[in-house]
């Protein structure tokens, strides 16, 4: 492992910004345990949901931020641009990352959801230039969950990073996938680590179109399980079910400037952003 004494290097990144608590917790509990070198290159504001989106035009603005015991920086692009300016050898001169890591995320990533994560895109793009990279999530529940969950959680994703870096020291390590953790939300009292295979889970979206006041002018509940679309779905009906659903007219929409607004289903209720 070169560079940076005889620690590993670790990049971190994610897709909820440098700021956030997810990884602030995970970068303080690398830096806590000071078996690695921690370098961070994240975005400098929340990045949810941009799945794999590159910056192709145009210059990324970077800003050093001070994080105790790391050498961070803040960019204005997305976590898959993070991972490459990180890994390129030009942020940080000299200095080859042995892992890349993404998260921690504030919500599960698991199903089909990972097409849409900038958290798993984090990793993703590292694995794509021939790094061994991971990406975690956290089952965030409102009501349930709290921010020091985050720290817990990165300290029982240490065995899975440690348990990473020796295999790849032994030069054993595959190099043919990334690992994507997602932690329960129970964390604390988590029963052990399994490895599973990629689901084909996927929450259901509305669309509901709205004034410039914002208020509702219609609902569209999209069936991703059959590929159906149901109008004008009253969100009690959505609570029960789309059986039996009468299709019918979202209204007359006025010719312009139209506004549509996405809306997050789980288990018929829908979510506000600070649930999801």
């Amino acid at each position: 492992m070169e560079g940076g004494g005889s620690r590993p290097k670790i990049l971190v990144t994610n897709d909820d910004g440098i700021y956030a608590p997810g990884i602030r917790s995970l970068i303080h509990v690398l830096v806590s345990t000071n078996r690695y070198h921690v370098l961070v290159c994240a975005p400098d504001q929340e990045r949810s949901a941009v799945s794999h989106c590159i910056t192709a035009r145009g210059a990324l603005q970077v800003t050093p931020v001070e994080i105790e015991g790391a050498i961070a920086y803040g960019t204005s692009g997305t976590p898959a641009d993070c991972a490459s300016l990180g890994l390129s050898g030009i942020l940080f001169p000299g200095t080859i990352p042995d892992l890349v890591v993404s998260g921690i995320n504030k919500g599960s990533n698991c199903g089909y959801h990972i097409v849409y994560s900038g958290t798993v895109a984090g990793a993703r793009e590292a694995f794509m230039y021939g790094f061994h990279s991971l990406s975690i999530s956290y089952n965030w529940v409102r009501g349930k969950s709290l921010e020091n969950d985050f720290k817990i959680g990165a300290e029982a994703c240490l065995p899975i990073i440690d348990g990473i870096l020796m295999e790849i020291k032994n030069e054993g390590y595959a190099r043919g996938c990334f690992l994507n953790v997602d932690l329960p939300t129970d964390v604390a009292h988590h029963k052990g680590y399994k490895v599973t295979r990629q689901g084909t889970s996927m929450i259901r979206t509305t669309w509901e179109q709205i004034t410039s006041d914002g208020n509702c002018h219609g609902a569209v509940l999209m069936d991703h399980k059959f590929g159906v679309e149901h109008d004008q779905v009253p969100l009690q009906r959505m609570a029960s079910g789309i059986e039996n659903v009468k299709i019918g007219s979202i209204g007359e929409p006025s010719k312009e400037n139209l506004l549509f607004k996405r809306e997050v289903m789980y288990k018929g209720i829908r979510l506000s952003h600070s649930e999801r």
